[in-house]
């Protein structure tokens, strides 16, 4: 079946992908001059996007239980919430301030993450088809426009408060769109009562991996372009906008293999891939190579983290479903706790090529967590 058609099944779902893209993108091309704002080093501004860190392993808790209160509206309430919340931290100088603010932008995030990802795993239930790697795409489509609009505001001079004020505006309008019914389901007749906790480790796992490489080009691709290669401005705003671009691409073409392929095989070859953009975009001599690097990188990485959610939701029980993608996204979100602190103190002392080759270390780790998961389905 179609791109298209993927996409109209699940509409609200990826309105709301869209959403968190929108506001992400923009929040890492506008790095360098937050940063800058606050007068923080690179290990205290990692410190610092621990503030978004815990509002979002937060959200992984509160999301089951907001999920079944709110129902339908469940991602309209985080969508808004998101929207209010991302208009404190480009105004922020104090860096304890900061940290509060992105502390409820996480926690909103979070909680709409979670529940827009749980409507996708019951709707690939629902339709017996995948799903998951299309929607995340929408958030890279949405992540890339981010960076790039920001890659001519802050050419222009623009700070973050006018666009990020723009893009809440935007948010608000979409919100009717992402109205989605819930479908309760029961614990089957035969169910035993043992409680998924490999599956849910493995997968998070899984998804950890992926969402640390992915939070540390980020938060620090834009650095790299302009610190250790000498771009500017709007080439450092590039960097993000690439791998945004790349990964939505990843993620289309990953929805039509998927539909081919086995999960793992697709995982094996994606961190493969992404491991080898890590390097070059470590060791680039300009921009431009690094551009590739990044490039590369978002086509293996982005569908990595999608299939592993994708595969807790078809190993577990369907009524332990929600849960269970919950708890992987704990998993998977704590990799937004290490991974800045990582990567701002290797930075700091040994440079940000050092930090990105642990980078890609670190993916080569999904082989041996997908072989078994492999083994439990």
């Amino acid at each position: 079946m179609s791109i298209a058609s993927a996409l109209k099944t699940s509409r609200p779902a990826a309105t709301a992908f869209v959403v968190i893209g929108m506001f992400w993108g923009c929040f890492a091309a506008y790095v360098p001059v937050i940063k800058a704002q606050l007068g923080a080093s690179d290990a205290l501004f990692g410190t610092l996007l621990l503030g978004s860190a815990t509002g979002l392993v937060s959200a992984m808790w509160l999301a089951p239980y907001a999920d079944r209160v709110l129902g339908a509206r469940g991602m309209q309430v985080g969508a808004v919430a998101l929207a209010v919340f991302w208009l404190v931290p480009g105004l922020m100088t104090s860096p304890v301030l900061f940290a509060a603010s992105m502390a409820f932008v996480g926690l909103a995030s979070g909680v709409l993450d979670v529940v827009m990802n749980a409507r996708v795993s019951e709707l690939e239930a629902r339709h017996s088809r995948p799903l998951m790697n299309v929607n995340h795409a929408m958030f890279s489509v949405a992540y890339a426009a981010g960076a790039i609009i920001v890659s001519f505001a802050r050419d222009a001079g623009v700070p973050p408060m006018p666009v990020f004020a723009g893009l809440s505006l935007l948010a608000i309008l979409m919100v009717p769109l992402m109205r989605m019914e819930v479908t309760i389901v029961a614990a089957h007749a035969d169910y035993d009562g043992r409680y998924p906790l490999w599956p849910i480790v493995l997968c998070g796992a899984i998804v950890l991996v992926a969402f640390m490489a992915e939070a540390a080009f980020e938060a620090w691709s834009a650095l790299h372009v302009e610190r250790t290669l000498g771009g500017n401005a709007a080439q450092g705003a590039l960097g993000p906008a690439m791998l945004g671009l790349t990964m939505a691409v990843g993620r289309f073409s990953g929805q039509a293999v998927s539909e081919r392929l086995p999960d793992v095989t697709v995982v094996i070859g994606a961190a493969i891939i992404s491991a080898l953009g890590t390097v070059l975009a470590a060791l680039a001599p300009t921009p431009l190579v690094a551009y590739l690097g990044f490039g590369i990188l978002g086509l293996g990485i982005s569908v990595i983290g999608p299939i592993g959610l994708a595969l807790v939701g078809k190993i577990v029980p369907p009524h332990l479903r929600t849960e269970a993608i919950s708890r992987a996204a704990v998993i998977g979100f704590a990799g937004f706790f290490v991974a800045p602190i990582l990567m701002g103190v290797v930075a700091e002392g040994f440079g940000l090529r050092v930090a990105f080759l642990g980078v890609a270390v670190l993916l080569t780790t999904t082989l041996p967590l997908v072989w078994a998961v492999k083994q439990l389905s």
